[in-house]
Parts: structure tokens; C-alpha cells; sequence
């Protein structure tokens, strides 16, 4: 099924930002790479931000821009009646907490309180699991059963292939084969 075609009438640009960005999330998340995964949250909220005013207005823009006050911003959206509730209420309340990780846990500026972490990144692919899902939700053009579907893949459980404790590692995935 194509994320793409459930997205498809939120203009180009914006979708392959979008995804590009999310894909970074992802990607960044399953490598353990924690500040890259965070620091795409930021972007991906810009995006989602574009979006979602966009639609309310009427009018997107070429491309994703970042609001001179990201959090100001979100809450004008709640006062935009041309908005469903989740795009005047939920995303524009998930989407600040998404960009305090990015902006204040060290991760794209120095000297934050809390260094880039395992815990931060989980929150960061969940709230963004979340928010795509409801972009599929209110945008797409598929049957109710592919959009589902659609949302069902995208908030779907990831496991690592090796998991990691306090003094031990475990292979999760019984084709690795391990050195001997």
C-alpha cells in the first residue's frame, strides 16, 4: 500500500518532506542513533506544522517554514474552526512536546538538560507514529479497510534484532548468525 496515495492531497513538497523526515525518524531509531532520530522530530514538526495550517487556511506553502514562535503558532491553530478537532486540538498540542526534545534534551543545541537517550527517541517515533496516522486518518482517499490498514502499518510495534540490557545482549532475530 502507498503512504503516498493516502497523502495525496497534501501538495508534493510537502508530502516528500514529510516523509523524508519520518523516514529519518525511523531509520535514526532502529540504528540507535538517538540525536539524529530527535533532530528529525524537529523537522518533521515544521512539516506537519505547514500542513496542518495549510489546510486550515486554504493555502500551503512551496515548502515547509518554521513559525518564529513554534509553540504560538500551534495554538492559533486551536481558534481555526475550518480544522477537524484532532487538527485543532491534538496535533497542535502533541507536535510542541515532539519540538521540546529536538530544541531542550541536548539535542539541537548544546547544553541541554538531558543528552539525546533511548527513552526520548522511543517518545519522539511514538507521538510520530501517532501524528502520521492521524494525517492518514483525516487526508486519505482509500477505502476505510486499506486506510486501516495504512494506519495499523504505521503504528505498528517495532522490535530491535539485538536487545541490549544492563549485562547482557540478546540476538532477537534467530536468521543472525553469530560469530564463533
Amino acid at each position: 500500500m502507498d503512504a503516498a496515495a493516502a497523502l495525496s492531497v497534501i501538495p508534493k513538497t510537502l508530502r516528500d518532506e514529510l516523509f523524508n523526515e519520518y523516514r529519518s525518524i525511523i531509520q535514526n531509531y532502529s540504528e540507535h542513533r538517538w540525536s539524529p532520530a530527535e533532530l528529525s522530530a524537529g523537522r518533521f514538526c515544521e512539516v506537519v506544522y505547514c500542513i496542518v495550517s495549510g489546510y486550515g487556511s486554504g493555502s500551503y506553502p512551496q515548502k515547509a517554514v518554521k513559525p518564529s514562535d513554534f509553540v504560538g503558532a500551534c495554538r492559533k491553530l486551536e481558534s481555526n474552526k475550518n480544522l477537524p478537532r484532532s487538527f485543532r486540538i491534538l496535533i497542535p498540542r502533541t507536535l510542541p512536546a515532539l519540538y521540546e526534545v529536538r530544541n531542550n534534551r541536548g539535542v539541537g543545541h548544546v547544553g541541554g538538560d538531558v543528552d539525546s537517550n533511548h527513552m526520548d527517541a522511543t517518545f519522539v517515533v511514538s507521538a510520530s507514529n501517532w501524528v502520521l496516522a492521524e494525517l492518514v486518518r483525516v487526508f486519505h482517499n482509500l477505502s476505510i479497510g486499506e486506510a486501516q490498514q495504512l494506519v495499523d502499518a504505521i503504528a505498528e510495534r517495532r522490535v530491535p534484532l539485538i536487545w541490549q540490557g544492563m549485562q547482557v545482549k540478546r540476538v532477537l532475530d534467530p536468521k543472525i548468525k553469530t560469530r564463533g
